[in-house]
């Protein structure tokens, strides 16, 4: 066998690298989720660099513009041309805290803020021809769900540098608010009056649900210079509504279940590290624990996702873009059961992002320069 003594700070340059670009945050594109979600851990894919009594805090923003309509996976291209698409335009900001109780145990906290505005026609007295015709904006902004894990290395990472797997349990707090008001335009019988009412699902800054969460994680070394990462984020919403109805009073607003994976390469050199991979995320029609019922638009996207970051001794940067490859609008739990009762196909349509824009700044506090024994196979 061969040790070799690398300093903290050398370790830190490398791992912290390679880890900043690992899903810290995974992020549904557009209105198939109730809103641009997180994973527990703000930043849980550094949380492996993170040894005892260390402290790292984290800020994550993110940018999407969903505006192209898909009902399953065919595109409703006459909505942009007929101009009478939805547009949402959304920014989440979360603030991250993760803190190494050991070199393998480590605990995060993550506190989301969110604003978003939503542009449309239907909403405000209705598409043309029938409609009026007139688009208008509501808007929400502030606190989303706070979240919390708890995570371990499943393998000492100072003895199993080359791989390791973790695993991390949490819950999101029901925190943000889901019944967010504002004005709708063009309203009433003869469509002349503004009244106040709940804001649509996708733009609510909260769920209103208790969610159970599971993160999987993992690195695999192929080289000195490449690492394969892989994340898998699930978060199980046993709550089946949160007791607000849509503005047609039809349905409550379900509380559903959400869903991320990731993989890819990792490229890393002292201060420089390049991500290329693969994600696939978004919300199932039905639930893993609990019922499906309630209105929830259930979908997924298949993305490409380039990343660069840049480390500064203790500060990381990072700017990934996933690019939407594949979008899918699938079957609901109430389309299914609408369409059982009438015998008439129904399946709603929902407005998807081109791209995500996300950006992530790490700092590490109270690192000391010490010694960590690493051993590899001869």
């Amino acid at each position: 066998m061969q040790t070799i003594a690398l300093s903290k700070r050398t370790l830190l340059a490398i791992l912290g690298l390679f880890a900043i670009m690992l899903p810290g945050s995974t992020q549904a594109q557009g209105c198939v989720a109730i809103r641009g979600f997180s994973s527990c851990s703000g930043s849980v894919g550094n949380s492996f660099t993170l040894m005892n009594d260390e402290l790292q805090l984290g800020a994550n923003y993110r940018h999407f513009r969903s505006f192209r309509h898909f009902r399953g996976d065919h595109e409703e291209i006459d909505r942009i041309t007929d101009g009478t698409e939805v547009i949402n335009r959304s920014s989440l900001l979360d603030f991250s805290l993760n803190y190494g109780l050991t070199d393998r145990i480590y605990t995060s906290m993550t506190l989301p803020f969110v604003i978003h505005h939503r542009s449309s026609m239907y909403e405000h007295g209705g598409n043309p021809p029938n409609g009026l015709g007139e688009r208008h904006s509501t808007q929400s902004s502030g606190l989303s769900d706070i979240r919390l894990a708890a995570g371990y290395w499943l393998r000492d990472p100072g003895r199993h540098f080359k791989a390791n797997y973790g695993m991390a349990l949490g819950v999101k707090l029901p925190t943000g608010s889901y019944d967010y008001t504002d004005a709708f335009y063009n309203q009433g019988a003869d469509r002349n009056e503004v009244i106040e009412a709940v804001v649509d699902q996708s733009i609510q800054p909260g769920d209103g649900g208790l969610g159970v969460t599971l993160e999987m994680q993992s690195y695999h070394a192929l080289s000195d210079h490449l690492m394969l990462s892989s994340n898998l984020y699930y978060m199980s919403n046993p709550q089946t509504t949160n007791g607000v109805l849509t503005r047609s009073g039809n349905e409550e607003f379900s509380c559903p279940d959400q869903f991320a994976v990731r993989t890819g390469i990792n490229y890393f050199t002292n201060r420089i590290a390049t991500f290329l991979g693969a994600r696939i995320e978004g919300v199932p029609s039905s639930d893993l624990i609990g019922s499906s019922e309630g209105y929830r638009r259930p979908g997924y996207v298949v993305s490409v996702e380039p990343g660069f970051s840049y480390a500064l001794d203790k500060l990381v940067l990072s700017l990934n873009v996933p690019i939407a490859l594949y979008r899918n609008r699938t079957q609901s739990f109430s389309d299914k059961a609408r369409t059982a009762e009438t015998g008439i196909y129904r399946h709603g349509d929902a407005a998807f992002a081109n791209y995500l824009i996300n950006f992530n700044v790490s700092y590490r506090i109270n690192t000391k320069a010490k010694k960590i024994d690493i051993i590899l196979p001869e």
